[in-house]
């Protein structure tokens, strides 16, 4: 009698052996059919391989299954395939080969990082060797006057050049005659040429030095003091009472008044900042500034000049 069970009930082994009759059967179906259609040869008895008759299995429940299943020969048997992996001394030549790729890239890197800084030293070297060419221009004169510019007495030394020995601190008056003048410069185009000072009325030109002979021409530039523009302190310099009287009205200058500077075509703006009083041996007024500045001196007061005003302008 069949067996009528249903699938759920039955064990794992007795599937195994159902499953493996079906499998059977198709296959024999299927050589049937290969037999009709000529695509198998048939191999004589004397030559096949001996075939052992399939060993028929007890039932696995004899009182209740009648499903017998034969031993497959091994030929018939699906081939099961196998995924080759490659070998640990394949993975190693491998690895060493990719090592081997990054030590070589890391040389050629190192190779061109040493000739890179090579190359830029030998540039570094090179532009070091053309400044040095160059000449070095000389530095601009520190000042080294002890007495203001723009006395209204003449001095007392030969020469026109030392400033009046009254104005000089006694313990000073040796070392102001020992001072050799220093030669008035060819004006070159970057020297203030001309003041403007609409407030008071001054137009006047600007010479380069102002020693006595000089500011009867006109305002003094002192030499070694900044040009028109540049930073640091442009110190003009100009008589109250005599030759021409051109800063005769310096006191009334007031914070925001320009004061107005031409070198060759170009023009300078600067603006009244700060005004003082102080002694003709206070030249501190005279030394460089970190800001583009104009300094404006002349004796004080007017027909006694035993003081200097001061007139501190910055370029706008």
């Amino acid at each position: 009698m069949p067996d009528r069970r249903p699938v759920d009930e039955l064990s794992i082994e007795e599937l195994e052996e159902i499953l493996a009759i079906r499998k059977r059967e198709a296959r024999e179906a299927r050589l049937i059919r290969l037999r009709a259609e000529g695509r198998v040869i048939e191999v004589p008895e004397s030559t096949a391989p001996a075939r052992t008759e399939p060993t028929e299995r007890e039932p696995i429940n004899s009182s209740r299954s009648y499903y017998r299943v034969s031993e497959v020969p091994d030929a018939e048997k699906p081939r099961r395939r196998i995924k080759l992996l490659p070998s640990r001394a394949t993975i190693k030549t491998w690895r060493d080969r990719f090592l081997l790729l990054i030590e070589i890239g890391a040389v050629v890197g190192l190779v061109s990082v040493i000739v890179s800084m090579n190359q830029a030293r030998l540039e570094t070297s090179q532009a070091v060797a053309e400044v040095q060419a160059v000449p070095t221009p000389e530095p601009t004169p520190l000042i080294s006057a002890v007495v203001l510019p723009s006395g209204h007495r003449p001095p007392t030394s030969p020469g026109g050049a030392a400033p009046n020995l009254d104005e000089v601190p006694a313990h000073l008056r040796a070392y102001v005659q020992s001072i050799t003048p220093q030669p008035i410069p060819t004006p070159g185009p970057g020297q203030p040429t001309r003041i403007q000072i609409p407030a008071i009325n001054v137009d006047a030109q600007i010479v380069p030095g102002d020693s006595w002979d000089q500011l009867k021409k006109g305002v003094g530039h002192h030499i070694g003091s900044a040009n028109p523009g540049e930073r640091g302190n442009m110190v003009l310099s100009g008589h109250n009472d005599v030759f021409g009287e051109i800063f005769r009205h310096l006191d009334q200058l007031k914070p925001g008044d320009e004061v107005i500077v031409y070198t060759g075509g170009q023009r300078y703006r600067y603006v009244v900042s700060d005004s003082r009083f102080v002694a003709p041996t206070q030249v501190e007024v005279m030394l460089p500034t970190s800001d583009p500045t104009v300094t404006l001196i002349s004796c004080y007061p007017y027909l006694v000049d035993n003081k200097r005003i001061v007139v501190i302008g910055q370029l706008q």
